[in-house]
């Protein structure tokens, strides 16, 4: 199996480092102002990081840690503790398998403001398993097992390439781990998790389409990679 570090840029260690710290910091304040007053997150970044000149990278981390204070508010009213972990879940597979596999890797995270932890990776429709996916995936189960977790139903997005090795993988660590696990390849992800409860997933539109949701991916790194690289701006949630 490929060994791979899932997520890593050579680049991240100077655009993410103490050079462009002051930088990130004020453009994080104006692109907040401006989703606030109902700007789109990604135009706002966008329009932002061309003042400061940030590459592209560093303006999809501003639109990743920001959202707007009424949904970090509806977010946070929405999720479940961490320590009264739901017996059921319902997982979006690659958004948390990815971010396991990027923290792993030791490659860069981002700190949300809604408290959540999300990669820069991208899948794009195209994803492998490598070394980092075994890992990522027992330590799914090894979470679920000590927490109390009983039954995950996990979807994973049908069009991204080798979805049904995932799968596969998944079902046969689910067994082993005594956890009745469920896995599904759906066309559409997103929608399938709209109004859903204990949801999974670090996905702004599904946080916001979701009745309740569950912070695993957080959990898991704060557990298992507690030297995960995770960059965060402003005060720390």
């Amino acid at each position: 199996m490929d060994i791979v570090r899932r997520g890593y840029v050579p680049q991240d260690a100077v655009e993410f480092g103490p050079k462009y710290r002051d930088f990130m910091e004020r453009a994080a304040v104006e692109v907040g102002f401006l989703i606030n007053r109902g700007y789109d997150v990604k135009s706002a970044s966008t329009f932002v990081g061309n003042h400061y000149m940030l590459s592209e990278r560093q303006r999809m981390a501003l639109a990743r840690i920001l959202s707007p204070e009424d949904m970090i508010e509806k977010r946070r009213r929405a999720e479940i503790g961490r320590f009264s972990p739901p017996q059921a879940v319902v997982i979006d597979g690659f958004n948390l398998i990815v971010t396991l596999e990027v923290a792993f890797s030791g490659s860069l995270l981002i700190g949300g403001a809604d408290g959540t932890v999300r990669d820069l990776a991208g899948l794009r429709g195209t994803y492998r398993i490598v070394d980092k996916t075994e890992l990522a995936v027992s330590a799914m189960f090894r979470y679920m097992g000590e927490n109390g977790i009983r039954t995950a139903k996990i979807y994973l997005d049908q069009p991204v390439s080798n979805s049904g090795r995932l799968a596969a993988l998944i079902r046969e660590r689910g067994l082993a781990a005594g956890v009745e696990t469920e896995v599904e390849l759906r066309p559409d992800v997103d929608r399938t998790l709209y109004g859903r409860e204990a949801v999974v997933t670090t996905d702004a539109i599904i946080l916001n389409h979701c009745l309740s949701w569950y912070n695993m991916a957080r959990w898991i790194i704060e557990e298992y990679v507690p030297d995960a690289w995770i960059y965060r701006l402003g005060r720390p949630v």
